[in-house]
């Protein structure tokens, strides 16, 4: 399994360690992905769903059924 957020679309992007010689050393930035279930009460069912700590925080401030309505519009989630 890819590690992708599956609200946000998130991955690991490339970029450059630099040491103290100043020698760039190739490196990954990784996602800070967590698996969380979320209660969705407009649908009465629990989700489960391997987000982003960035994409929590969206979900605590619009709500989890508008984040996944807008997964969904940008083709993101299925």
């Amino acid at each position: 399994m890819s590690r992708i957020c599956q609200l946000t679309g998130k991955k690991a992007m490339g970029g450059n360690h630099v040491s103290f010689s100043n020698t760039k050393t190739p490196r990954q930035f990784k996602v800070n992905l967590k698996r969380k279930r979320f209660y969705v009460p407009e649908t009465n069912e629990w989700v489960t769903l391997r987000v982003s700590t960035s994409a929590i925080k969206n979900i605590n401030k619009k709500g989890i059924y508008a984040c996944l309505q807008d997964a969904k519009a940008n083709g993101i989630l299925r």
